[in-house]
């Protein structure tokens, strides 16, 4: 038996196979082929455009597949959300969607907006944020480089953005947040139901959630004389506590943590004068929780 997964074609792409290579999963890409292989022979990969991936598992052409909450929603897929993968293609954390208009337009917010033309590619979704908001306005596809579309093509564009620094590059000014999004791992709820491939995904989830867990963070192992302890615990952070093993002389004591790595190197100058030594920093590739 195999597990037809999904995997997202374009920004995401790079992100996804780096995250699988830290889970444990060799994923090659070859740019003439949308069938990359995997070095597990349970799994059978496709790559497909994140917009489109919600549709083809709920249909079941796949079991699964990742692809980002924003284009679950837009498409209002009947789909199991397996887990929340918070990774994007620059940073590990969430997207958004915004409502945006040039610098110099009068636009405050939304109600502003009445009567006038929206260009975005999550259409549905933007007609759902107006009618919420009890605004009526044009809402036009665009099939890309929105940002260039206001002032003379649209008054205004809903775009995702993660840092913001390609609306500012287009003198565009953001309004109001659209909505959240992040990856997910989603399965066809038929899929789901099935006992292998459940347990498949959830073997799947676990590694990648447990590759995210570990990002910018790594482990640190020292020795301490028991009578330095207090001192160095004073000065050592944890992801819980630090775990305190008996060398074979009875004075000393060996520490194993973790810790994010933007900290270890004003960290580790503490721990020598609190007394450690044999100190060793090592990277990691899952933290399983």
């Amino acid at each position: 038996m195999k597990l037809k997964l999904g995997i997202p074609k374009g920004s995401l792409e790079v992100a996804t196979v780096d995250l699988f290579r830290r889970a444990g999963f060799q994923i090659s890409v070859s740019s003439r082929s949308y069938f990359p292989s995997i070095d597990d022979p349970e799994i059978e990969c496709m790559l497909i455009r994140a917009q489109e991936m919600a549709r083809y598992v709920e249909d079941g052409v796949l079991d699964a597949g990742l692809t980002g909450r924003d284009w679950v929603e837009e498409g209002e897929a009947k789909v199991h959300a397996v887990a929340d993968l918070i990774y994007a293609k620059q940073s590990f954390g969430k997207v958004r969607w915004v409502l945006a208009v040039p610098e110099f337009s009068p636009v405050q917010s939304v109600k502003d907006l009445e009567g006038k033309v929206i260009a975005t590619e999550l259409v549905s979704a933007t007609n759902r944020y107006l009618k919420k908001n009890g605004v009526t306005a044009k809402v036009e596809f665009s099939w890309g480089a929105t940002e260039v579309k206001p002032p003379e093509l649209a008054d205004a564009i809903v775009e995702v953005t993660e840092t913001g620094s390609s609306l500012r590059a287009n003198k565009l000014r953001i309004v109001e947040t659209v909505m959240e999004s992040n990856t997910q791992l989603i399965a066809n709820l038929g899929a789901w139901k099935d006992t292998w491939k459940r347990r498949k995904l959830d073997d799947i989830s676990m590694l990648l959630q447990g590759a995210i867990n570990a990002l910018g963070k790594v482990g640190l192992m020292l020795n301490v004389e028991k009578s330095n302890l207090d001192a160095v615990l004073a000065v050592l952070p944890a992801l819980k506590k630090p775990t305190i093993s008996h060398l074979s002389d009875d004075h000393w004591l060996a520490l194993n943590t973790i810790l994010d790595e933007a900290t270890v190197r004003s960290i580790i100058p503490r721990l020598k004068e609190a007394g450690a030594q044999g100190i060793v920093e090592y990277p990691l590739n899952k933290i399983v929780m």
